[in-house]
């Protein structure tokens, strides 16, 4: 089993040679896990608590293997709304709820998502916005007072053409 214990403080890596950890987001919010490379290789995760994984990320094994971490699609509910103050409504009806929360806003869309709830979806359609829902990969907001305990972090993991901030 790959033993990781550390983020790996890599520049430029090439992606030859890589494995890769695809993880769902509650995986990867959690700092011990046991889990398999998408090439089926067993490993579990030592790492320092209070850091979530996001995609792109570089851990080093403690045999010296490099893995980058892919977000898995998982389910989620997405809502759009050409109305920005709708849209801000349900942004705060979630926060208020501490709900991990992804934003997305920029020329060509604004939408909220988070993962799939019926009950949260039952209230963000009494607000009057559309909730569809949808197999995507999830990176939520870190949140103001979290900014990432690690130093190097990357962002290639936007394979479904959507803009992501991360914060």
């Amino acid at each position: 089993m790959l033993r990781i214990f550390e983020y790996a403080n890599l520049d430029a890596v090439e992606d030859e040679g890589l494995l890769e950890l695809e993880l769902p987001y509650d995986l990867r919010k959690k700092s011990r896990v046991r889990t398999q490379t998408v090439c089926g290789r067993e490993a579990g995760l030592f790492l320092e608590r209070g850091n979530v994984l996001k995609a792109g990320d570089l851990l080093k094994a403690e045999s010296g293997e490099l893995l980058r971490i892919v977000a898995a699609e998982e389910e989620v509910s997405t809502i759009t709304s050409e109305n920005s103050l709708l849209l801000l409504k349900a942004a705060y009806h979630l926060g208020n709820r501490h709900v991990p929360l992804q934003i997305c806003r920029n020329d060509q869309q604004n939408w909220l998502r988070y993962q799939r709830d019926y009950v949260l979806d039952d209230m963000v359609s009494k607000l009057g916005l559309v909730v569809k829902h949808e197999m995507a990969s999830f990176h939520p907001e870190s949140g103001a007072y979290h900014q990432g305990g690690h130093d190097k972090h990357h962002h290639d993991d936007e394979h479904s053409g959507h803009t992501h901030h991360h914060g």
